[in-house]
């Protein structure tokens, strides 16, 4: 059997399970070697400004090995903050046809790239794009680099439409390039005879004084100025002025802008706020809105898998033209709504076109929608590339 060795930071909620799947197919034998070790049981997250423990399990169902990270300061903030001088020799060790990598910015995950070029296939995972370039000479610079860092790198799997773009940008050709499209668990968001998550958020709404008449956006995520939750506020409350049934607007999370959205919306009956929710409670959370909206404008908003997670949970999305996964998995008027990340009348034009009936309908599409970005289809463009 084929052996493919995996590196990557720390067990993550979107990762994990597609190892397990992996494994669990027998196609290829895989081991995950981790190289933040100290995050495999919770993680200090600099924007929620909180420490993260997961409720699920991430390290179930798969061979995996923790790599002693020697940084003085660990953590994927910095490029030092991963130095795992053992690792190229644990891999080594475990004889892979092939080894994939994730991101190549830190320390020992780039000396991996290196020293495995020629050695065996290099594989790379990442999903960045060129919605954040702007014309110039730091543009031009930045792109000589990346043209010398993909050059270690044998094939990579992009996640969607724009992360090709930006592959292709860099200097690799086609025939190096396979879909493994960005995904979610799927069936842990969707409803079934033992999970009846719309059941659970219709109580969940009612404590929160919703009724069924109420339009409710949900807003999940960090209050940080990237995904502009200021300026969805803003245009809730532009919006309200002129309608008779005001729209709700549901803030879940936390982050540096916490204190200025509770500011701007004080003595507004319209938007609540709830607290960052764990993973065991999202398939309920994403239920308490009518429609999702990220609306971010960047720099750094790549894909924004809430989309899937949303689209799963039987809900419509409104994304920015800066979310990576927009060109990909929403088609505008069936499934959800995009509007230009800085365009306030083009939103304010979306709230004004809604209705609960038509975004019930527009949910049922969601979900239909986002199932053929699976986890399978991740898992199978591996095999048949090894």
């Amino acid at each position: 059997m084929k052996k493919l060795a995996i590196v990557t930071t720390h067990p993550i909620q979107y990762y994990a399970p597609w190892f397990k799947l992996m494994a669990e197919r027998q196609n290829v034998q895989v081991k995950v070697f981790y190289t933040w070790s100290q995050a495999a049981k919770e993680v200090k997250d600099k924007t929620f400004g909180k420490t993260i423990k997961w409720d699920i399990p991430l390290l179930e169902g798969y061979t995996y090995e923790f790599i002693e990270n020697i940084s003085a300061d660990p953590g994927t903030h910095h490029t030092n903050g991963i130095d795992c001088p053992s690792l190229n020799a644990k891999i080594n060790d475990w004889k892979p046809d092939a080894v994939l990598i994730f991101g190549w910015y830190l320390k020992s995950h780039l000396k991996a790239m290196k020293f495995f070029k020629g050695k065996i296939p290099v594989w790379f995972r990442g999903d960045s794009t060129l919605l954040d370039d702007r014309p110039g000479i730091i543009q031009i610079l930045r792109k000589y680099y990346l043209t010398y860092i993909y050059r270690f790198i044998d094939k990579a799997f992009y996640v969607g439409t724009q992360n090709k773009a930006y592959f292709k940008s860099v200097g690799l050709k086609d025939h190096q390039l396979i879909l493994a499209p960005h995904a979610i668990d799927n069936a842990r968001f969707n409803d079934s005879e033992t999970k009846n998550y719309e059941s659970e958020a219709l109580i969940w709404r009612n404590e929160l004084g919703y009724t069924p008449d109420d339009l409710v956006i949900l807003f999940a995520g960090k209050f940080e100025s990237k995904k502009q939750p200021d300026f969805l506020l803003k245009a809730v409350q532009k919006v309200n002025k002129t309608l008779e049934q005001p729209l709700k607007l549901l803030m879940v999370g936390h982050g540096p802008l916490e204190d200025d959205l509770k500011i701007l919306s004080k003595n507004d009956s319209n938007i609540k706020f709830i607290p960052f929710q764990n993973q065991s409670k999202m398939p309920i959370l994403y239920r308490l809105g009518n429609v999702f909206c990220l609306p971010s404008k960047g720099p750094g908003e790549t894909w924004g898998l809430a989309v899937n997670e949303a689209m799963a949970s039987s809900r419509p999305v409104i994304v920015s033209t800066k979310v990576g996964c927009a060109s990909d998995v929403v088609k505008v008027g069936v499934n959800g709504y995009v509007f230009d990340y800085n365009d306030e009348s083009a939103l304010l034009n979306i709230f004004n076109t809604m209705s609960i009936e038509t975004l019930n309908a527009m949910g049922y599409s969601a979900s239909k929608d986002i199932e053929k970005w699976n986890f399978l289809n991740i898992v199978e463009a591996l095999e048949k590339s090894i």
